[in-house]
């Protein structure tokens, strides 16, 4: 039942259907990006590629689940402003069954094959590149405003750990059987479809009536370049996961580096993901209030130390160890990254600046997927992963700089003129 006076976003039906949507959905689509990767190295290994060229498969991989999202990110936010987010984020999910039944029946047939693996990856892109601006700007509209810093907060932890306990479980499901990750998966993308078709109509702010698609576009990313906070929160994501990754190459350590093996795989890919648990975890008890923007920066320069650590790693304990810290660091600097933008940003445009979010982390993770697979090809895994990590510290010194705002800001508060132009928006749509 839900609360007449709700003090918590969980007390909210549609929110707590929204939430278990998203959070199965990301699962079951993590666990299928982990084994995509895997498959596809494996695959090119056993052709006879060496550990490089294979490598380089990988690069392919992350590249073509890239590009549609980043051809596709204007106008996908633009679709979640304009159109019901809920319809958006339905059909994404039923793309995502069909991406899930294919791999799944290929594997157990024993024919997969590497265009097989390709062509997926695009369908995967296109239907994250419309899912991510669609999810994200729909949670604020389930909730009074007086609870929306704690369900962005619950929103974000929820997407954070379905990226990072996907990969575990997928890792661990193809060591039982490698189509099991992909029969799992598509039944979390069905839980996911019904938790989301129980949400109700919500309340979604109107647009410029004389505003034509094109100009739409263009104002989101106006507002991206003028607010310093969300500009500056973004893209520091975007360089640093971009430059540091380690997730495209765990294939390779897992095989050629620490020969663990699919088991040893899944060990890896659980590691981040614990870390970013019990970081989840400390929050829900603890909400972080204080010196937000300068815990982002260390936070995200601990990344690249660990990331740098973990390649000179030869053993599994310490790899395992590294890992950890490089999910609980990754799942503090997601959690006040995106309570920031999301309170920074106006409601009817949140859409269009998630769209443009989703970009960069799409571009930080399959971008940087394309990256790593891409260096370590030409000066080895190894290398390339201190490289990135050094490069990520770089980053955090340079941001912290070139955006004084990210060291400056103390708490998650909006400025008070957002808050009122939200508010007279929301009233506005309702009465129309």
């Amino acid at each position: 039942m839900t609360s007449k006076n709700p003090t918590h976003p969980l007390q909210v039906h549609n929110f707590r259907a929204y939430l278990t949507s998203r959070f199965s959905m990301t699962l079951g689509q993590y666990a299928m990006i982990l084994i995509i990767g895997w498959q596809t190295y494996n695959l090119a290994r056993d052709a006879g590629m060496s550990i490089g060229a294979a490598s380089g498969q990988l690069a392919l991989i992350g590249l073509l689940q890239f590009l549609p999202l980043f051809v596709l990110t204007p106008f996908t936010g633009l679709a979640a402003d304009r159109f019901d987010r809920r319809i958006l984020a339905l059909l994404t999910i039923l793309l995502q069954m069909l991406c899930a039944g294919t791999l799944g029946w290929f594997t157990y047939a024993g024919t997969l094959s590497l265009p097989i693996l390709f062509g997926v990856a695009v369908l995967l892109g296109i239907a994250r590149g419309f899912a991510g601006p669609a999810y994200s700007a729909l949670a604020p509209n389930l909730v009074p405003k007086t609870l929306l810093p704690t369900a962005i907060a619950v929103s974000t932890v929820a997407w954070q750990l379905g990226t990072i306990l996907g990969a575990a479980m997928g890792g661990y499901l193809y060591s039982l059987s490698p189509a099991l990750p992909y029969g799992v998966g598509f039944g979390l993308y069905v839980v996911g479809f019904i938790a989301l078709s129980s949400v109700g109509k919500v309340p979604q702010p109107a647009m410029k009536k004389d505003q034509r698609p094109i100009g739409a576009i263009v104002d989101g990313l106006q507002y991206v370049g003028r607010n310093k906070m969300v500009l500056g929160a973004i893209t520091l994501d975007l360089l640093a996961v971009f430059l540091a990754g380690a997730n495209a190459l765990l294939p390779v350590f897992a095989r050629d580096i620490l020969e663990v093996g699919a088991d040893g795989l899944a060990q890896l890919a659980m590691a981040p993901g614990i870390g970013a648990a019990l970081t989840a975890a400390y929050f829900s008890f603890r909400p972080l209030k204080t010196q937000v923007g300068p815990k982002m920066l260390w936070a995200v320069f601990v990344f690249g130390l660990a990331t740098i650590a973990f390649a000179f790693s030869r053993n599994m304990a310490f790899s395992l160890a590294m890992l950890f810290i490089i999910g609980s660091a990754d799942m503090f600097s997601v959690y006040v990254r995106q309570s920031l933008i999301q309170l920074h940003t106006p409601d009817d445009k949140r859409g269009r600046v998630s769209a443009v979010s989703q970009m960069t982390i799409s571009a930080s993770n399959e971008g940087g997927d394309a990256f790593s697979g891409a260096l370590a090809y030409a000066i080895g895994p190894v290398a390339a992963l201190i490289a990135g990590g050094a490069g990520a510290i770089v980053t955090v010194l340079l941001w912290s700089r070139i955006f004084p705002v990210l060291r400056t800001t103390k708490t998650f508060d909006p400025p008070d003129d957002l808050l009122e132009g939200d508010q007279q928006k929301q009233t506005q749509a309702q009465t129309q």
